[in-house]
């Protein structure tokens, strides 16, 4: 297989795990994945709290996003708040009862690194995490001159 091959394969693989992971919360506390992936995104993204982007930065579909943050907020885990500025803009705030579930969250990303970075040392884990970042960054400047033509 190719270089190219192996790396899709391994974010696939790597997004397979944690996906699976998320799914004993869903048992847990009777959520759907979506409304798992929300409450994660917003816990674990303080500033970044509206609808818009959630499925902007997690690539989810706007419908999906939609339907879940209406559940989420009618089992009371969360409240939309508009904007004071900007009365378009509605804020997402994750609300008390929502945190065992972040709690767990916790647990579950914690276990994702342990298994994920298994054998790794801790100059090597720092070493894929400024890897990762240059990345993105060269990712983000590909797509953005992608975008201009």
């Amino acid at each position: 297989m190719s270089a190219a091959t192996d790396y899709l394969m391994n974010t696939r693989r790597i997004a397979k795990l944690h996906e699976s992971m998320l799914k004993t919360i869903c048992e847990q506390y009777h959520l759907s994945l979506m409304e798992v992936k929300i409450i994660s995104f917003l816990y674990n993204n303080p500033g970044l709290d509206t609808a818009g982007d959630i499925v902007e930065l997690r690539t989810l579909s706007k419908g999906n996003v939609s339907h879940g943050v209406e559940t989420l907020i009618q089992k009371s885990l969360l409240e939309r708040t508009q904007d004071r500025e900007d009365r378009r803009k509605i804020h997402l705030t994750l609300l008390p009862a929502a945190r065992p579930v972040t709690d767990t969250l916790d647990m579950i990303w914690t276990r994702f690194h342990a298994e994920l970075l298994q054998g790794f040392s801790e100059e090597e884990c720092s070493q894929l995490n400024e890897l990762n970042r240059r990345l993105m960054e060269n990712a983000r400047i590909a797509l953005k001159r992608r975008e201009l033509k």
